[in-house]
């Protein structure tokens, strides 16, 4: 059984000249492969330390970043440079960390899209210079699916036209993250979590949720999807629509009829992450 470590954060600088921090939870010598984390909107990679841990027993390496404005990376908060930044931010970080041994990207949420939009760029007759391969994918109530109104969308493209910088609440509340009070009170009092976005990383998700499902007829890549089945943050219908439209025997599809969006922070994240890791015994 491999022996896990003491974390390791680190930074890196992007093409555009932001520090990302990096954090790496190791297993040991023996670990059997690499699992990287992408955080969702408005959180940080620390808040997977638990995950990690169960990683790191079932004999994996873990580390995943701040995606930019997030955490402690810099960047205006809940913003991008422009649509491709979080995808090429994800490849830099990737080429950072790369070594021995099956490697699985596990995305939450926006992170989640972050993850299906860069597995999906090699579905693609011409790929894109952030492409990258995997050889597994996991999903945690991917945000393929942000619930947008008929209203909303329009706001969005007028925003998106005259400022697509404005920095507004994402009107997400605190008490849809989880049913336990207890996770609620630390995400409330976490001074790295925030809850900024612009209409630049709206239309980010929107336009990129439609081109996963677009593409998921032709996925390629062992793809493990989980979501919560009384989803308030994101339209569990994202997640429905993309298990719908994936090839037979590529996908192993896991709906948690009760629990609220972060499936790894609910009273039975014990069940949910057991599910993860039985999964990846196959790798």
């Amino acid at each position: 059984m491999p022996v896990a470590q003491a974390p390791i954060d680190e930074q890196m600088v992007t093409q555009d000249g932001l520090r990302l921090h990096l954090r790496r939870w190791p297993a040991g010598a023996d670990a059997r492969g690499f699992v990287q984390i992408v955080h969702g909107l408005g959180e940080h990679i620390g808040r997977y330390e638990h995950v990690a841990a169960v990683l790191n027993a079932a004999g994996w390496h873990v580390a995943g970043h701040d995606q930019r404005g997030h955490g402690r990376s810099e960047g205006p908060r809940g913003d991008i440079a422009h649509p491709l930044a979080l995808l090429g931010d994800l490849a830099m970080v990737t080429d950072h960390l790369r070594g021995s041994g099956p490697r699985v990207l596990l995305g939450h949420s926006m992170g989640g899209l972050v993850a299906a939009r860069f597995v999906a760029e090699n579905l693609q007759a011409q790929t894109a210079r952030f492409a990258r391969d995997f050889d597994a994918l996991v999903l945690s109530s991917p945000a393929l699916d942000i619930g947008m109104s008929k209203g909303q969308r329009m706001l969005l493209g007028v925003l998106g036209r005259l400022a697509p910088g404005l920095r507004v609440g994402n009107g997400l509340k605190p008490q849809w993250v989880s049913r336990d009070p207890a996770v609620v009170k630390a995400y409330t009092l976490d001074p790295l979590v925030h809850d900024r976005v612009t209409p630049r990383l709206v239309r980010f998700m929107v336009d990129n949720a439609a081109h996963v499902l677009a593409l998921a007829p032709h996925w390629r890549v062992p793809t493990l999807l989980m979501w919560a089945g009384e989803d308030l943050c994101v339209d569990p219908r994202g997640s429905e629509a993309f298990a719908a439209a994936v090839p037979a025997g590529l996908l192993r599809k896991r709906r948690y009829r009760n629990l609220y969006h972060e499936i790894f922070n609910e009273p039975e994240k014990g069940d949910v992450l057991a599910d993860l890791t039985q999964w990846l015994q196959r790798f």
